[in-house]
């Protein structure tokens, strides 16, 4: 292999080696939805991810549990658009459902299949930092638009086979945690990461992948371009929270991550699904 050759040349004028090497692969799989917050399917969730070859990343939700938790607590839910207004005592509660109950309870998961877990918020390592997003015209609260993401630290770590599992809040680096669309943060984790690694980013949910019919579950779009995407948004085809991981997933590409794919949580090791190309 080439960084095992002895190249007897003057130093000033010798190739820099690692250019020539092949970067080492990274899966970062984004899981949402009933998937992390009902056990049997968490349970199959994490199995499936423990026997991904290389190294991986999981990035979570858990709207559904921060919900109920908001309502057992007599505070009301407000969501615009499909997505959560975050008052102070709302981002007391995603904190704790977040980066506290389910972040946890996929790290203990992990742990009990031999891999070394280590759950993290973009305030961990400084390795997401955010700003609050305007309040024009849609004031949102405490909810961030990611602006830095710093994996140095972590791809170390990563290197010495521990597994980041990545909630979904940022922070303002004023002592201020943001509530962050947990799509957006696989996104930009991979766009970072695709500077050391051969970046796969998986968006898993409860569908097989992007659908021609909502109703049938076989009708999958294998392939999606953006020339393709556009005619099945004017046609209605997609729609809802299936846009904005569309465009996640098109940045993603034109940033370096070398494929993504959308299919159900079961899929992540065939890599059926959708496949998002440019």
């Amino acid at each position: 292999m080439l960084h095992n050759l002895e190249l007897e040349m003057n130093s000033d004028k010798s190739p820099n080696i690692d250019m020539f090497q092949k970067k080492e692969k990274l899966t970062i799989i984004k899981v949402g939805g009933k998937i992390v917050e009902e056990s049997d399917s968490l349970i199959s969730l994490l199995n499936d991810f423990s026997k991904i070859d290389g190294y991986k990343v999981l990035v979570h939700g858990g709207g559904r549990s921060a919900t109920a938790l908001a309502t057992r607590l007599g505070l009301e839910t407000k969501m615009i658009e499909g997505r959560r207004v975050t008052d102070a005592e709302m981002l007391k509660v995603v904190t704790m459902i977040y980066a506290g109950w389910v972040n946890k309870q996929i790290v203990a998961g992990l742990q009990a299949l031999g891999l070394n877990a280590l759950g993290l918020t973009g305030a961990d390592l400084n390795y997401m930092r955010s700003e609050k997003r305007s309040p024009y015209p849609i004031d949102y609260g405490f909810v961030g638009d990611v602006k830095e993401v710093n994996v140095s630290l972590l791809t170390d770590l990563i290197r010495k086979e521990v597994v980041p599992v990545l909630a979904p809040l940022t922070h303002d680096k004023c002592g201020n945690l943001l509530n962050t669309n947990a799509d957006t943060i696989a996104a930009e984790a991979a766009k970072a990461f695709s500077s050391f690694f051969e970046v796969t980013l998986i968006y898993c949910f409860e569908k097989k992948g992007v659908l021609m019919n909502e109703k049938d579950e076989d009708s999958v779009i294998s392939s999606l371009t953006p020339e393709l995407y556009e005619k099945f948004v004017s046609q209605k085809v997609i729609q809802g929270g299936m846009i904005p991981k569309m465009e996640n997933s098109f940045n993603a590409l034109k940033s370096g991550v070398s494929k993504v794919i959308i299919t159900r949580a079961d899929a992540i090791l065939t890599h059926s699904g959708t496949t998002i190309t440019l």
